[in-house]
C-alpha cells in the first residue's frame, strides 16, 4: 500500500531549479518535492504521496493521522525499517525524561 502521510517541513532549498523540502514524518525523515505547493514554509506540514508534497495541512490534523496510522500499524508499512529505527531511538529518551 502506498499512503499519503502528513510531514513537517524541516528545510527548504532548490535543486536543478525544483523546490525540494526535507520533511520529517514523526522521526523518519525523507526528501520531498514541493512544485505543487510552492508557497509551502518550513514548519507547515503538508500530506505527501510518493515523495510530492500535495496538501498543505494544519499541525493538529497532521498529529491525529500519524498518531492513527502509527497506531494502526499502517506506517510500519509504509516506511519498514526506518519508522521502527526512529521509534526505537525515541524510547530511550522518553525513558530518560521520567526519570
Amino acid at each position: 500500500m502506498c499512503l499519503a502521510v502528513p510531514g513537517k517541513v524541516m528545510e527548504i532549498e532548490e535543486r536543478d531549479g525544483t523546490r525540494m523540502a526535507t520533511v520529517d514524518f514523526g522521526g523518519v525523515v525523507k526528501e520531498v518535492c514541493l512544485e505543487y505547493l510552492p508557497d509551502l514554509a518550513v514548519g507547515e506540514y503538508a500530506i505527501v504521496h510518493v515523495g510530492f508534497a500535495l496538501q498543505r495541512l494544519d499541525e493538529e490534523s497532521a498529529r491525529r493521522t500519524l498518531a492513527l496510522f502509527e497506531e494502526l500499524g499502517l506506517l510500519q508499512e509504509e516506511f519498514g525499517d526506518a519508522w521502527e529505527a526512529a521509534a526505537d531511538q525515541d524510547r530511550p529518551q522518553a525513558q530518560e525524561a521520567r526519570q
